[in-house]
């Protein structure tokens, strides 16, 4: 399957894997253009880390095809991986190497490496230069093992779940990172639970659920993809009945209604003037809120009208 198209980085066709009678990947199709941050979002089993890993050739399709800048891993093994940066959920480094001596290892592997001192700069560790792995904080490892997938200068970078366990100040440099990549006219692939890192770095979004795609846009064409700015989350209090959620979706711009586990979610136009309808409505049904909260419309809010679930649930 070589196309020889230079615009698309990454074409994945009628990609299946099982695992006995589990099915991780169900026909999935995508494609990635040149210089794209593509995220790929979903709940843990969705998928993703088994799409991903066939795609940096660390796993085996049971059928479909992926061609990776213009090349497959069964005819370009060697060539592709001098081309690719990798970034798992876990990297394990030696914890007695000394960040330096970690990056001028891998650094051997490629034929046209990036000096080692210019990658630990880029990646902002040049005061942990000669510390050992073992002292290094979380936030730390994170960004010595994007230098790790930086250092053979790729052309594609898969990032998956960067910053999974960091703490908000090392996510946001996590970030800074991908934003540099991204300015410099690299690929990226990026597996995330977190809706707004989603939000801040992709061109682009697949929303992934049992081993398919089920929504593909822009961030912004996702959430307009609601037909509602606004969501209105209650919960009514304890023992008091349901409300009627048929006549929740009659009042002018709501445009869907959700419940589980005793919680409602309204997408609405305009939040001014549909706070005052629904809290009319259901004190009309004699209805009382323990909970009441509102925010705009997020990539979290779509994949929970497309599924009824939330992103981050096991």
């Amino acid at each position: 399957m070589e196309s020889g198209n230079t615009s698309t980085a990454l074409r994945v066709r009628a990609l299946c894997k099982s695992y006995g009678d589990v099915v991780a990947v169900d026909g999935l199709d995508l494609e990635v253009g040149e210089g794209e941050c593509f995220g790929l979002l979903g709940p843990n089993g969705a998928g993703k880390t088994t799409t991903i890993e066939i795609c940096e050739g660390l796993l085996e399709a049971d059928s479909g095809a992926v061609e990776l800048l213009g090349q497959t891993w069964k005819h370009h093994a060697a060539e592709l991986r001098q081309r690719l940066g990798m970034q798992l959920q876990e990297t394990q480094f030696t914890d007695k190497l000394t960040v330096r001596e970690t990056v001028r290892l891998f650094r051997s592997f490629y034929r046209h490496p990036c000096g080692v001192d210019e990658t630990i700069a880029m990646v902002q560790l040049e005061s942990k230069a000669g510390s050992r792995v073992g002292q290094l904080s979380g936030g730390q490892k994170q960004r010595l093992a994007m230098a790790v997938a930086l250092v053979g200068d790729p052309k594609f970078f898969f990032l998956d779940e960067p910053t999974t366990g960091l703490d908000p100040q090392a996510r946001r440099q996590v970030w800074d990172l991908v934003d540099g990549f991204k300015a410099s006219g690299r690929t990226i692939l990026l597996t995330t639970h977190y809706m707004d890192e989603a939000e801040r770095l992709c061109n682009r979004v697949g929303i992934m659920d049992r081993g398919r795609i089920i929504a593909l846009d822009t961030p912004r064409g996702l959430i307009a993809s609601l037909g509602a700015e606004h969501v209105i989350e209650f919960a009514p209090a304890e023992g008091q009945r349901e409300p009627d959620t048929a006549a929740l979706r009659k009042l002018d711009g709501v445009r869907a209604v959700h419940s589980r586990d005793g919680h409602f979610q309204l997408h609405v136009e305009h939040l001014h003037a549909a706070v005052p309808m629904v809290l009319a409505e259901l004190d009309a049904q004699g209805v009382t809120l323990a909970e009441l909260r509102t925010h705009s419309a997020t990539l979290e809010d779509v994949f929970v009208s497309l599924t009824g679930r939330h992103l981050r649930e096991d």
